[in-house]
């Protein structure tokens, strides 16, 4: 997910305490709904097709092919000027629908290092028996853009799609080189990975000096005022453990305390009850900080006091209190899925249960397993990790050369909004490049409502209005990037 705005990528239960926030925090806010778009622009019109063909190129897992959507936006850049030399389209014998592309727009510099704009093909499943629209039409309506994947994250994808070929049509040379790398397989955990494939065995076509990816945008308040816009700099791994127990079983009329189930449950009440402890990098001791003083209550001293001394233990137990914060402080591990027992009639012989852990930048899948274990106490309770395997989290600098041009921007285009730079929660693509060396920034510029705008969900809408005023945005971002330092 895990690619869109922060609203869309953080959990559901993460939104309303950060619209509270900002809310409270900056009053003002800018409006997301103000008078009626112009009409559309020639180059606006070209986008709209563009955009359009994209989230109507189906790349669900089960029927459709990111293959086909990567030859199609390929054949874009090539109808801009771009040389076959530079795109290269990319897929393994074993998924050939799961492809492809990466391309390049040559700088003038020899010493400034590439920078390398990422995105996702793939899309959530939709069934159309279960849609007010067609998921693979794109329809727009009351000021909103549906189809499944028009948010997460077709409409960056266009973007980067549009802005390069826009680019070299006319004939823009910047200083650093711009890099764009298209892939699937970041919606479906046992997928072929493309982001994870390129790092493993092509790290010099998406080597750069960083990348910008979805994760970041803005939150509304669900009435039409935007009240923050984000950066996302830094997010947890994902990694899936397994918790079994085996037991000889027997006939259930002469049951024994040696209980395959009970071991089991005793080892998941160890883990519901175990805390992992505070852990701060330097975006989320910023976001504590920044929030904190700004609430102007009780909760907010707590959180500015916990940036400040992470074992202020009066603190924790305040922020804790709210669930999102709780996350952003810690690792966590929960309980997802059971099973066990084998008839209703007998003793069972074996209890298993997944445990999803969102591991805090800097910890190691293997030492949670091993902390989980010692969590547990009972060699009996068999611990394995679940394919795959995750990388490190690596959380990326607080660079003033990548927030200072974003907050220029922010405050040019959304007048009163603030740019706060925050850590996800949950997972991009952007760990298998930061695992690499390449440090990954969620970018700002889209923005959707409380609701998550049915991402991943039914009849999946993003604004008409933030569709395009993103696409401006991020052109005026990547060619400040791209020209900088």
């Amino acid at each position: 997910m895990k690619h869109l705005p922060l609203s869309i990528l953080l959990p559901r239960f993460m939104l309303l305490p950060l619209l509270l926030l900002a809310a409270a925090a900056f009053p003002g806010g800018a409006r997301a709904d103000e008078a009626p778009l112009p009409p559309l622009r020639p180059d606006q019109v070209t986008f709209l097709a563009l955009y359009k063909e994209l989230v109507e190129t189906n790349t669900s897992l089960s029927v459709g092919s990111c293959t086909l959507a990567a030859e199609r936006m390929a054949a874009h850049l090539k109808a801009a000027g771009f040389a076959d030399a530079d795109i290269t389209l990319f897929s393994v014998p074993e998924h050939p629908r799961e492809g492809g592309l990466v391309a390049v727009l040559h700088g003038t510099s020899a010493k400034a290092k590439p920078m390398l704009l990422l995105g996702h093909l793939d899309v959530v499943e939709a069934k159309r028996s279960d849609w007010t629209r067609d998921p693979f039409t794109f329809i727009e309506e009351n000021g909103n853009f549906y189809g499944r994947g028009v948010a997460d994250m077709k409409a960056m994808d266009a973007i980067w799609v549009d802005m390069l070929s826009r680019f070299k049509a006319r004939g823009y040379h910047p200083k650093r080189s711009i890099k764009l790398a298209l892939t699937c397989g970041e919606e479906t955990t046992h997928a072929f990975n493309g982001a994870e494939w390129l790092a493993k065995n092509h790290p010099d076509w998406v080597a750069a000096a960083f990348a910008l990816n979805e994760g970041g945008g803005g939150r509304t308040d669900g009435h039409g005022k935007l009240l923050v816009e984000n950066m996302q700099v830094g997010e947890k791994a994902v990694q899936n453990y397994s918790f079994e127990t085996v037991n000889a079983g027997g006939h259930s009329s002469i049951p024994i305390r040696e209980n395959a189930i009970y071991e089991l449950a005793d080892a998941l009440g160890k883990l519901r009850d175990h805390e992992f402890p505070v852990k701060f990098t330097d975006t989320t001791r910023a976001f504590f900080a920044k929030a904190g003083a700004a609430r102007g209550d009780a909760l907010g001293a707590a959180m500015v006091a916990l940036a400040k001394n992470p074992d202020d233990a009066a603190a924790e137990a305040i922020v804790s209190k709210d669930r999102s914060y709780h996350s952003m402080l810690r690792t966590t591990c929960v309980a997802t899925l059971l099973e066990g027992g084998h008839a209703n009639n007998a003793l069972p012989q074996h209890a298993a249960a997944n445990v999803n852990c969102r591991i805090f930048p800097g910890e190691t899948v293997q030492g949670t397993r091993a902390t989980l274990e010692a969590v547990i106490g009972d060699p009996g309770v068999k611990v394995t990790l679940i394919p795959p395997i995750r990388p490190l989290a690596m959380p990326p600098p607080l660079d003033p050369k990548v927030m200072g041009p974003a907050e220029k921007l922010v405050a040019k285009y959304f007048p009163g909004v603030p740019l706060v730079p925050s850590m996800s929660t949950g997972a991009t693509d952007g760990i298998y490049l930061e695992a690499i060396g390449i440090p990954v920034y969620g970018v700002p510029g889209e923005w959707a409502d409380p609701d998550g705008n049915g991402v991943h969900g039914l009849n999946e809408r993003l604004a008409v209005r933030a569709v395009y005023t993103a696409r401006d945005f991020l052109t005026e971002l990547v060619k400040q990037y791209a020209d900088g330092g």
